[in-house]
């Protein structure tokens, strides 16, 4: 069963132990892939979008948390 419940800048700086800002300054650089959905002007991300940009990050390197 896919996850569908949707991540705000805040839980995508929680997944990858960063400030909600860079997350953020990522959007804005063209970084962070394009939200899933945009509901009153907030972007959101499903976790399996995350978990995808996550792995094909570069410097990524096989991370273990």
């Amino acid at each position: 069963m896919t996850d569908r419940s949707l991540w705000t800048y805040k839980d995508i700086a929680a997944h990858i132990k960063v400030q909600p800002d860079t997350v953020r300054s990522y959007r804005k650089h063209g970084l962070l892939p394009p939200p899933d959905r945009v509901e009153s002007g907030k972007p959101f991300w499903y976790p399996d979008t995350v978990r995808a940009w996550v792995a094909s990050r570069p410097g990524n390197r096989a991370r273990r948390d």
